[in-house]
């Protein structure tokens, strides 16, 4: 029975995956649809495409997947018209929480948010409530195994970056909006294609929070994550490890 059990909990895990890596699939897809409605099909001249194409090839999204979200907005038969939306609060120990989207129905998506805040001890507040919390800022994300931490930094600054925060993992850094097309190409020649080139929000001081208010915040974070509307979710939060 033990190893009925344990095919059962690897199906699980696996559907829990797949369902999970499903969802990412579907949010770049909108992102992408969106990008090619707002700006064309040519990634050379569209940055906002080219920067979804970038999130679509860190996760492996298949070729077929990323044609089809192009055809869709080329199209004309989908008359889906997404909107941007932003939603700010404060959530489990006080930290401020920024969720920004892509939705066609904001009467569905705006009571979705509210009651994930409301259930893990969260609030939902007016717009720019929390924002000047925050810089918003043009992001670009490498690992770590690209470049040493001075060769990314002198390039970084070179392409006009404002700050570069290496570690074992990763290299994160950070420009103007009005810089990440430049800093992002800059890189891209030297280092090949980036993990990850969008426009973020930066805390300007973090917020130490307990284990307890952690974990509830872990689960905040999911739940939101786990919306098909929700595009970024990012928080001021400290967690100690």
């Amino acid at each position: 029975m033990s190893g009925h059990s344990q095919f059962k909990n690897i199906m699980y895990r696996k559907g829990a995956q797949d369902s999970k890596r499903a969802k990412v699939f579907s949010k770049i897809s909108r992102e992408i649809t969106v990008a090619v409605k707002e700006g064309g099909a040519n990634p050379e001249s569209n940055s906002r495409l080219r920067s979804a194409l970038l999130s679509a090839r860190s996760e492996n999204m298949p070729k077929d997947n990323i044609e089809r979200a192009i055809k869709k907005a080329q199209g004309g038969g989908d008359d889906t018209d997404f909107q941007f939306v932003r939603y700010e609060g404060y959530g489990p120990g006080g930290v401020a929480i920024i969720v920004e989207g892509l939705t066609d129905n904001k009467k569905r998506t705006a009571p979705e948010v509210r009651s994930a805040f409301t259930k893990y001890n969260g609030s939902l507040g007016e717009e720019n409530s929390v924002s000047f919390q925050f810089d918003h800022v043009g992001y670009v994300l490498y690992k770590s195994d690209v470049a040493s931490e001075d060769e990314m930094f002198e390039a970084a600054i070179d392409c006009g970056a404002e700050d570069i925060q290496s570690n074992e993992e990763v290299h994160e850094i950070t420009c103007s909006i009005e810089q990440l097309s430049a800093v992002r190409d800059g890189l891209s020649k030297k280092f090949g294609d980036p993990m990850e080139a969008r426009i973020t929000w930066k805390a300007k001081n973090t917020v130490p929070v307990d284990t307890s208010a952690a974990e509830t915040l872990g689960k905040l974070i999911d739940l939101l994550e786990d919306n098909d509307d929700v595009q970024l979710v990012v928080t001021n939060a400290e967690i100690n490890e």
